[in-house]
């Protein structure tokens, strides 16, 4: 509690000095004191603290089905090829031969087709799911489920 509150400070000095125009462009962007203070929530939070220390490699190596593990190529939250690396590797040492791991090329967090990959460009984009994407899945599936 004490180290968000002193985080919780700093922000709201630092936005106190900010002149307007970096203000502007701070709301505009989506962000705001408000937002910034439940982000803060958010990382100082058990949950967040959690899953920054959780190593999902010894579940990984248990699992025997088939497996397919796709990131977009311009996801900014998990990137693509350490974790997509990551899931091999452990897929591998827990003896699973079955396993589809791939980057997705101009795609976001989402599935998205992006420019940037940025979460704040999430709701400007007009596509819910690329159709490349969903075509991948949708075959492997059927490959899977030898339909």
């Amino acid at each position: 509690a004490a180290a968000q509150e002193a985080i919780s400070a700093y922000f709201q000095d630092e936005w106190e000095q900010m002149d307007e125009a970096m203000k502007t462009a701070f709301r505009e962007s989506g962000s705001s004191p408000d937002q910034l203070k439940l982000r803060l929530k958010t990382l100082v939070s058990p949950w967040f603290r959690y899953f920054l220390n959780y190593d999902p490699a010894p579940t990984l190596q248990k699992v025997a089905c088939p497996v397919l593990a796709l990131n977009g190529e311009k996801d900014l939250q998990v990137p693509p090829k350490e974790n997509l690396d990551a899931i091999a590797a452990a897929l591998k040492a827990g003896g699973n031969k079955d396993f589809t791991v791939q980057e997705l090329s101009g795609l976001n967090h989402l599935f998205q087709t992006a420019e940037t990959g940025a979460p704040s460009e999430y709701a400007h984009i007009e596509e819910t799911f690329a159709p490349s994407a969903m075509a991948l899945i949708s075959d492997w599936i059927r490959k899977e489920a030898a339909l």
